[in-house]
């Protein structure tokens, strides 16, 4: 017995049925892609952003510093310079002659704490890498940071969870004794081999230490004033860079002398027209720069995104990978006592992460998550 149609022509019964069934799956698949297509390619971009331009960073510094070891501040000058320019763009307002610079929405007076700050902490990391102080050991020294966060946080009137606070007490573990093996390390080969220059280990790890120091502070400080002027880290990041630019002048000659030597290195073929070969060094120059303002766009699309735990996870992450490729490719060996440091450093990292209560995005936090200067710090 068929099926007949109603009196409106329309078929009724269990073809009806299925057909409507139909239908709202295909409709139900229609809206799942329209949603979740953009959030997966959204995803896709930043991770590719984050571990593509943050670990290929790591790759061009190494290069740089294996070649030069007082390459530091220059590498810091134009990673500024690249910044400001980029940032410039951003603020650029076509009515206000003869800069054509948006009316700053913080005073400048403000961000000059900021500034000086910003500037110490970038020439200091950097400048370590001139003593005898390895970028995987570089690596994990700085993956110590929530140590002097949390002792400037608890003087500033902040409070942790316990976990959080065991985290950094195993985290201060494995930073010691990540330092204390490299440095043991290292005195042995120099009885070994006299013959090396380079600047103590201990000096270079007195500079690490106040670098993060002073990064508790500026962290703190920023707070407070994302907290008064609300979040506006575009205005940071452009005025922190463009502003440190003439303090970079005392370096001038030897900035210089460094981009000479660069400039002579060995040249490599380029398959553009009308480039021919560029010096090595150069080319690695460059590609520290823009994979560093992309490791930078990444993890601020990300925190526009998500929340400060899902970052902080993440750069963790990232870190791990940047010191297994650091490894792997230039052969980096590290005795076993560091090793260990850097699997109890990133274990606490992590710990520490999960004792971190995740909140709901607040104009302080959403301050903190897009605080570029911290993301710069980071990488």
């Amino acid at each position: 017995m068929g099926v007949r149609p109603s009196s409106n022509g329309r078929v009724a019964g269990p073809v009806l049925e299925q057909t409507d069934g139909h239908a709202r799956r295909a409709s139900f698949a229609r809206r799942l892609a329209q949603e979740a297509g953009p959030s997966v390619a959204s995803a896709a971009v930043m991770l590719a952003l984050i571990f593509g331009g943050c670990c290929s960073n790591v790759y061009a510094l190494e290069a740089i510093i294996n070649f030069e070891r007082s390459s530091g501040t220059l590498l810091t000058f134009v990673q500024f310079a690249f910044v400001a320019l980029t940032g410039y763009v951003g603020q650029f307002d076509k009515t206000r002659p003869p800069f054509f610079i948006a009316p700053a929405k913080v005073p400048l007076r403000r961000w000059l704490v900021n500034i000086v700050l910003f500037f110490s902490i970038n020439v200091l990391n950097n400048h370590a890498f001139s003593y005898d102080i390895s970028v995987p050991v570089h690596i994990i020294l700085r993956s110590g940071g929530s140590i002097t966060t949390m002792i400037a946080g608890y003087l500033y009137g902040k409070r942790y969870s316990r976990t959080q606070a065991l985290a950094v007490v195993f985290l201060s573990f494995g930073v010691v004794l990540a330092a204390w093996s490299d440095a043991k390390e290292k005195s042995t080969g120099t009885r070994d081999e006299p013959s090396s220059r380079r600047p103590p280990f201990n000096q270079g790890l007195l500079i690490l230490f106040v670098a993060q120091l002073l990064s508790a502070v500026m962290g703190l400080y920023t707070e407070a004033t994302y907290q008064r002027y609300g979040p506006q880290w575009r205005e940071n990041l452009f005025y922190s860079h463009i502003l440190s630019l003439p303090l970079f002048l005392p370096f001038a000659p030897s900035m210089a002398r460094t981009l000479g030597r660069m400039a002579t290195s060995r040249p490599l073929p380029i398959p553009l027209p009308l480039v021919g070969e560029v010096p090595s060094q150069l080319l690695y120059l460059a590609t520290n720069v823009l994979t560093q303002y992309a490791c930078i766009r990444g993890v601020n699309l990300l925190a526009a995104a998500s929340s400060a735990l899902t970052v902080t996870i993440v750069l963790n992450i990232r870190k791990l990978v940047s010191l297994l490729l650091s490894i792997w490719l230039f052969g980096n060996s590290l005795a076993q006592g560091t090793l260990l440091g850097a699997v109890v450093v990133f274990g606490s990292g992590a710990l520490y992460t999960m004792g971190s209560r995740p909140r709901k995005p607040t104009a302080a936090n959403e301050a903190g998550n897009g605080d570029a200067l911290k993301t710069k710090k980071e990488i």
